[in-house]
């Protein structure tokens, strides 16, 4: 909600008074289940106007604390203060509270300075009753020009009278001249409403006074009683409460979507010969946290490891838990393990934990050359296949038991990725509701893709961020109580004649062979311009891998849209980059890489190691 007059500069003051230990406001009783207290007019003497019996007044209050207890954030519950009491208890409000606003036991910030967050009146002829138009009146007796004229921001002086009511803590009439000046603060009106005409109810909340409210009456209507101080305290202190814990949810919930969204990745990365996208969303507004989680790992030898994962429930304890284990996989992940090896180490990752840390997962590995997947499941439900035509595959894993269990053997299965075909990974929240089993999720789930195929050309594909928005509509509003995680992957693979390997002796004559395969691939590739760089740098990290490897070597290249080369060898250690002295006679290997390669980087391997540089191509000509 905006405010309702531009912010406008504040006066500034060195001394800050504290509101921390003022005494708790006196309350009244109301009575329960009374209906709503409708709205009274101001001129007819009725309702609160005047001469009110106690149990009117206990009435309105019951009524009007129920308004102002609906809503669930800040502007709702200034909104159903201002609602309820204008014009039933007063003509016209101002609500301030302080700006920024503090956060349960946060510190006050320094200086104090409170913000018009919300101004409401009945309309202009009322204000005078209906025996004068608006143009005739006595300027001096309107309430518009003090609410129109109310300060956007208004720092609180330390001693001045604005701090000393605050300080306080009860509502006052602004009969005396402290509430007047205070009042003349708030506004900077000059002329202030005489008789008991306005009240200033500071807003104390759990611990603190959080801001004030205003209650206006103007001449024409009956002035305020004595009760009413006691009204303007119960309808402050119950705004101030819910001001109070409108905070805490809005801080609760700012933290659990900043806990979900450091638990999933930031970005999808970009590896070679795969396009990915992605969707999480929450069970619930009130319950953004969850145990779902995606991901996709680069491995060595341009593969990619797919995964998507389920904790069970939706809670911050079981997005701490999908955070461990999706750490777990990673690392897992970067020792270039298996699939089943994976589940293997997560579940006992996840016994670790707790004896009742379960949760499901689906671990799938890519290879863009060739053109196949191996993949692992842990009580998943079954990845599906969209394929160019339109048509769908349910890939068949063996389900296994769900991670967590412990004593299981994982299986692992290879299958086909056939370049266009659409990988879909999802969590059972996308399938699974009250209404409908997981088969029968899924089955719908394959409908709505081949609907989705019959709206583009046969030998076209949607792009994957509209067909993840398309695939998210099958869940109807209402029908999804869990969260939510999809990883969709459309291979493109990397056709053989850009691909060029070889498999080298471990003698000092191979590097020979390795520079005479990059001659003729660049050659082939039309790359020529990049002959004498990665001739350099194939020599040196290939004689490097000959001089210690017991194995042979292996070499590849790879033409995409760079120019990507990997040798492999059977030693565990990793190269590390040191500036070699004039003396030294070696050393200078991974020197020359890091100047020249776009990119470059070491992965050990289960059987050793992998290096492998990266080199842009040259721009075209013109």
């Amino acid at each position: 909600m905006t405010d309702p007059t531009p912010p406008q500069p504040v006066a500034r003051t060195a001394d800050v008074p504290s509101f921390v230990e003022s005494p708790a406001l006196p309350h009244a009783r109301s009575e329960p289940g009374t209906a709503e207290h409708p709205p009274v007019h101001p001129t007819t003497g009725e309702g609160l106007n005047g001469g009110m019996r106690e149990t009117d007044r206990l009435r309105f209050v019951g009524s009007a604390t129920r308004r102002i207890a609906r809503g669930i954030d800040v502007d709702e519950i200034v909104i159903g203060l201002c609602r309820a009491s204008v014009p039933a208890f007063s003509d016209a409000i101002l609500v301030y509270l302080l700006n920024p606003m503090p956060v349960g036991d946060e510190m006050l910030v320094s200086p104090l300075v409170l913000k018009l967050r919300r101004t409401d009146r009945i309309p202009e002829q009322l204000a005078f009753g209906n025996t004068r138009a608006p143009d005739t009146a006595d300027p001096s007796g309107s309430l518009l020009p003090l609410l129109a004229g109310a300060t956007s921001l208004v720092e609180v002086r330390g001693n001045g009278p604005l701090a000393e009511v605050m300080r306080g803590v009860r509502p006052l009439f602004t009969e005396s001249q402290v509430p007047r000046a205070a009042l003349r603060e708030l506004t900077g009106a000059t002329v202030i409403p005489e008789d008991r005409r306005a009240i200033i109810a500071p807003l104390r909340g759990r611990r603190r006074v959080i801001g004030v409210a205003v209650f206006l009456r103007p001449p024409e209507r009956e002035a305020f009683e004595q009760e009413d101080l006691q009204v303007a305290a119960q309808l402050a202190t119950h705004s101030a409460l819910g001001v109070d814990k409108a905070m805490l949810y809005g801080r609760e919930a700012s933290i659990a979507d900043e806990l979900q969204r450091t638990m999933l990745p930031d970005d999808l990365p970009a590896p070679t010969g795969v396009r990915l996208a992605s969707r999480y969303l929450p069970a619930a507004q009130s319950a953004r946290v969850g145990g779902d989680w995606y991901d996709a790992i680069p491995l060595p030898g341009s593969r990619v490891a797919l995964v998507v994962g389920d904790v069970m429930g939706h809670s911050t304890t079981s997005a701490a838990i999908m955070g461990q284990l999706r750490t777990t996989v990673q690392t897992l992940a970067g020792l270039d393990l298996p699939p089943q090896e994976v589940l293997h180490h997560l579940d006992e990752q996840a016994q670790r934990l707790g004896t009742d840390r379960m949760a499901t997962c689906l671990y799938a590995v890519y290879d863009p050359v060739a053109h196949r997947i191996t993949a692992a499941n842990a009580g998943h439900p079954p990845p599906v296949l969209l394929h160019v035509d339109g048509s769908t595959e349910l890939v068949e894993l063996p389900p296994n038991a769900p991670i967590g269990v412990g004593g299981v053997d994982f299986e692992t299965v290879e299958f086909d990725a056939p370049a266009g075909a659409t990988l879909l990974l999802y969590t059972d929240g996308l399938v699974e509701s009250r209404t409908r089993d997981v088969w029968t999720g899924v089955q719908h789930l394959r409908e709505k893709l081949a609907d989705i195929s019959g709206l583009t050309r046969p030998d076209a594909a949607l792009p994957l961020e509209p067909l993840c928005d398309e695939i998210l509509d099958i869940v109807g509003p209402g029908d999804r109580d869990d969260d939510i995680a999809l990883l969709a992957a459309r291979f493109e693979g990397i056709a053989p004649e850009r691909v060029a390997f070889r498999r080298l002796d471990p003698r000092a004559e191979s590097v020979r062979e390795a520079r005479k395969l990059v001659r003729e691939s660049l050659e082939r590739w039309e790359l020529a311009e990049l002959e004498d760089s990665v001739e350099l740098l194939v020599s040196e990290v290939v004689t490097n891998a000959v001089r210690y490897a017991e194995r042979p070597v292996t070499v590849r290249l790879l033409r995409t849209d760079v120019l990507r080369c990997e040798v492999g060898d059977d030693v565990p250690q990793l190269p590390r980059l040191r500036q070699a002295g004039p003396a030294d006679e070696g050393g200078r290997g991974l020197y020359l890489v890091q100047r020249l390669a776009r990119k470059w980087g070491a992965t050990r391997l289960s059987t050793g190691k992998l290096v492998w540089f990266e080199m842009a191509p040259p721009a075209p000509a013109g």
